[in-house]
């Protein structure tokens, strides 16, 4: 046992007198010690339930003959974070997870691992630590908030912030909103719609690491706490026959991975954490094999901001597993993939059923023969960027219209809250990249405020920041490389020409390429925003968000 380390021998003697001032029996050092990581805090909705998840985990754990021995990861909420400074320490939390979580491993020398997260960067950071580590290891999400009610409609967190929108614009009195805040969000857990946490969670189990449902059984039901007490047991007997992550997060997996990505119409932050969680994992995953997916890959599922349907509604339908078997009828996955099971991807998904054509449309009738993102170059992304294509509406798949440019999200959202934006214009935000930001800071309230100015299907808006999931419209983000590193999206001015076309993949400003040069001539770097802290240093180690925006090793 690696956890021998640390608990057997002479040597070992002062590290066993610390285990018993934990309480610890001569028995359970003779097992092996399982680490649960546990993000459970009181501030994220989606982690105030997972000391339920823990506690059920290690029951699993100790009913398997393991010790379980819980420490914790830290989260935050995108949804309080979202539009002010808070937001920029959002997808920095990724690597402090992965970092912390491989200290505490590594410090205590555990024999597995059973990882609780839910919200966003929580998932990937601890997918991301999974990899580093390479001991056996199982995924237990705390599972997804069931759907608001308001006016008779299922509703969701996206609509909170369009809702906000629809005041500005003078469509909706301050009582609507009021009843919309106090019912679009009515239990614990990752907010209901497809947005990055349930994308993360389901692709857990698209990898492999997550067992059936773990991203799709709401965070209230019982069942998720069985699903937490097999988690625990599950872990076990990786342990046992030594499957270790690598042996899971494959090349091939995350091919599937994104295949099912595709299908299910994902968020477009899966396109930074599946490179980052690759790159942990020794798998090199170049974001243009995304566009060869989809062109393959059918979207079947048009969740919420996509669609009307929700994450109950996904679980209820036959969730991911499901999914995964209508893409295997058409030969899409490859499904002789170790899993966190013990079992292939093709036993796994064998005997599951789609119960519901609408939700999860069968292959032969998909919402779109093409996937639900898209990855755009052009001139002005020659290195790329990334829409959700499933949650734009047709009449936008193909936009051209003059440059409205603002040099932070503030500045936008008050323009366009403000009336300033009008039908076709092309929205650009930037300096919000991973350097620039610092922290390439999500971008809802600005899109959830064109939506809600009823501007939906008229202005687009890209950005060297991303996107929340749930964001909707022509939103195309991670533009690439980012205005604080010279890009050409600092190069464009008020009034240019953007030319969007998504079936084309192509992005691009209406400027010759002598045009584009003066202007890069004549470009200075600006001073950071931020020179102190960890967003000082996180800047200053941070990659493009083409590759993931993993922070430099050297």
């Amino acid at each position: 046992m690696k956890s021998d380390a640390v608990k057997t021998g002479m040597q070992q003697a002062p590290h066993r007198s610390l285990f018993n001032a934990l309480g610890m029996t001569k028995e359970e050092l003779e097992r092996p010690l399982v680490g649960i990581v546990c993000s459970y805090n009181e501030i994220v909705p989606g982690h105030m339930n997972l000391d339920k998840i823990a506690d059920a985990v290690k029951m699993g754990v100790a009913m398997a003959g393991g010790t379980p021995i819980m420490f914790p990861a830290i989260a935050v909420c995108d949804g309080i974070a979202m539009g002010h400074i808070g937001m920029k320490y959002s997808l920095v939390t990724r690597d402090l997870i992965a970092d912390s979580t491989e200290c505490m491993a590594l410090a205590h020398q555990f024999d597995a691992l059973v990882m609780i997260p839910n919200c966003d960067k929580n998932v990937p950071g601890l997918l991301m630590a999974a990899a580093r580590l390479n001991i056996p290891t199982v995924f237990v999400s705390g599972g997804p908030m069931l759907a608001g009610h308001v006016k008779g409609e299922k509703r969701s967190l996206s609509s909170m912030f369009e809702a906000v929108g629809s005041y500005a614009a003078g469509s909706m009195t301050e009582d609507d909103v009021t009843e919309f805040e106090n019912k679009v969000c009515p239990t614990c857990g990752s907010c209901s719609g497809m947005y990055t946490a349930n994308s993360m969670n389901c692709l857990t189990e698209a990898i492999g690491m997550g067992l059936r449902g773990n991203g799709t059984i709401p965070a209230v039901y019982s069942e998720r706490i069985k699903l937490a007490k097999h988690a625990g047991m599950k872990v076990m007997e990786l342990y046992r026959n030594n499957i270790r992550p690598r042996d899971i997060m494959t090349k091939d997996a995350f091919m599937n991975a994104l295949t099912v990505d595709m299908a299910l119409g994902c968020s477009t932050n899966t396109m930074l954490h599946l490179p980052a969680i690759a790159h942990e994992a020794g798998v090199e995953i170049d974001m243009d094999v995304a566009n060869e997916i989809s062109a393959r890959t059918p979207n079947l599922c048009h969740l919420a901001p996509a669609g009307y349907t929700y994450m109950e509604d996904l679980n209820e339908a036959g969730g991911v597993y499901a999914v995964m078997n209508e893409l295997s009828k058409k030969g899409l996955l490859k499904t002789d993939l170790i899993t966190a099971t013990g079992k292939t991807v093709g036993e796994n998904i064998a005997n599951a059923v789609n119960r519901d054509p609408e939700t999860i449309r069968p292959i032969e009738n998909p919402y779109s023969e093409t996937g639900g993102i898209a990855v755009l170059k052009g001139n002005i992304a020659p290195d790329g960027s990334v829409v959700k294509r499933s949650a734009v509406v047709p009449e936008m798949m193909v936009h051209s219209g003059p440059a409205r440019v603002f040099e932070c999200e503030e500045d936008a959202i008050a323009a366009i809250k403000g009336g300033k934006i009008v039908a076709g214009d092309v929205v650009v935000i930037r300096y919000e990249g991973p350097k620039g930001g610092p922290g390439m800071r999500e971008m809802l309230n600005p899109t959830s405020a064109i939506a809600g100015m009823g501007l939906g299907s008229s202005v687009a808006l890209i950005t060297d920041g991303r996107f929340s999931g749930a964001s909707r419209g022509a939103s195309i983000g991670h533009v690439c490389p980012e205005a604080a590193v010279g890009g050409p999206i600092a190069l464009i001015e008020e009034g240019d020409t953007i030319e969007i076309n998504i079936p084309a993949n192509t992005l691009n400003v209406r400027l010759s390429d002598a045009e584009l040069a003066e202007r890069k001539a004549k470009w200075q770097p600006r001073e950071p925003k931020v020179k102190t802290g960890y967003l000082a240093r996180y800047a200053k180690l941070v990659t493009d968000s083409c590759h993931g925006a993993v922070l430099k090793s050297e």
